[in-house]
């Protein structure tokens, strides 16, 4: 473990003032973002209803990145894995939103009514329609959604106030036991993980058609949320050994196994969706279709083209081979297009209840984003600014810098 510290004596692992001017320029793009969204929201009924669902699709956007990270986090105490230390902190920065994101969820239930169809549909709607929704009243009503939604946070924030908690404390004291216990922790956490996020995805994304279900759509949004993690994790790493950090914790072996992640999760989406879809389509059952008919219709035909290339067939061909992966300039450019993709994986999920037919892209979607996203890296970096970018107390940290691919 020493020889492993002296390793690093020479590298810079602290923001320091980037990271304070990083937090500044965040924190006022958030605020300006959701400041301008409210603005352009409050025009009228139309306006209203295009706020919550923009605001709602780029909340499960951000989302799904701290949770990924989340994720990481938790694999890698799993599998006891060595080579990915270096980088653990970064993922635990990522993970560091999730507090923030639980206050910006406050929104979304003002907006209830303009979000989901069950929380008081309207009375000329087919009597077969209204049965159905009857039917599943006692899971889809208002009360028992809020207790759904206090599950959930309780559940990650304590699962990331753990984790992040006793990593840092590990920076100080180096006492491997901390690594046992939250090895300990891990199986539990991450099936409790795995419920957690199956069952948000289905309140807060699927229930936006509460008459189409699909067992499989957790998983599908789960897929979304490893590949962008990833993507953000790796695109982080560049950008702050471009600024002179971590020059020498991070080699070209880590990004190469950061390109293999990202390779295999892309395929990992892709084959959920491929699976999701197939199996819906050739059911040819009315209920069931009826949700992908309305996203190959008019322009989100377009889009539903856009995510077959670009989320994966542009992806796949770029990180088949071991080059590339190796190389952390290109490989940032693609994790730059996989989170541009997954942007529009999530819109594509949530927009065509708001606007059958037509896709709504506006300033509005981009404000929200800036103010969700811009709050919530604010906090990661608050987070980070007060720890070193390693975690250096790690018992496994001397096998991560010296791993090497074989």
């Amino acid at each position: 473990m020493a020889q492993a510290t002296a390793q690093l004596t020479r590298d810079n692992l602290r923001l320091g003032g980037l990271g304070n001017t990083l937090i500044l320029v965040s924190g006022i793009l958030g605020v300006i973002g959701l400041a301008a969204a409210l603005v352009m929201g409050g025009g009228g009924p139309a306006q209203r209803d295009h706020f919550f669902a923009s605001y709602l699709m780029n909340y499960c956007y951000v989302l799904s990145l701290a949770l990924g990270g989340l994720f990481l986090v938790l694999l890698e105490h799993l599998a006891r894995a060595g080579w990915s230390v270096v980088v653990r902190r970064l993922a635990e920065g990522i993970a560091a939103m999730l507090p923030w994101l639980g206050l910006l969820f406050l929104p979304i239930l003002w907006g209830l009514d303009s979000l989901y169809l069950w929380v008081d549909p309207p009375a000329t709607m087919d009597e077969h329609l209204l049965g159905l929704l009857e039917w599943k009243r006692p899971y889809l009503n208002v009360p028992f959604f809020l207790v759904r939604v206090a599950v959930y946070m309780v559940a990650w924030l304590s699962i990331s106030w753990f984790y992040l908690k006793l990593s840092s404390r590990q920076d100080a004291t180096r006492d491997p036991a901390l690594t046992m216990s939250m090895e300990k922790l891990a199986p539990v956490a991450i099936i409790l993980f795995a419920l957690t996020v199956t069952f948000a995805s289905f309140d807060w994304m699927m229930s936006r058609d509460p008459f189409w279900y699909s067992t499989i759509f957790g998983v599908y949004y789960f897929s979304g949320c490893i590949v962008g993690a990833i993507s953000l994790l790796t695109l982080a790493a560049t950008l702050l050994q471009a600024s002179g950090r971590m020059a020498r914790a991070v080699t070209s072996e880590h990004y190469q196994d950061l390109g293999k992640y990202t390779f295999g999760f892309t395929v990992f989406w892709a084959y959920i969706a491929f699976s999701q879809y197939m199996l819906i389509w050739y059911g040819n059952i009315p209920e069931e279709t009826e949700w992908y008919l309305r996203r190959q219709e008019g322009g989100w035909g377009t889009i539903s083209v856009l995510l077959l290339v670009g989320h994966f067939f542009l992806p796949f061909f770029a990180l088949i081979s071991r080059w590339p992966k190796r190389r952390k300039n290109l490989l940032a450019v693609v994790c730059v297009w996989i989170l541009v993709m997954h942007w529009f994986d999530v819109y594509w999920l949530i927009m065509p209840e708001y606007a059958p037919g037509r896709v709504p892209l506006s300033w509005m979607d981009l404000a929200t984003l800036a103010g969700i996203g811009g709050i919530s890296l604010a906090g990661a970096l608050l987070w980070l600014r007060s720890r070193p970018l390693v975690a250096i107390g790690d018992p496994r940290l001397g096998e991560s810098l010296a791993f090497e691919n074989a």
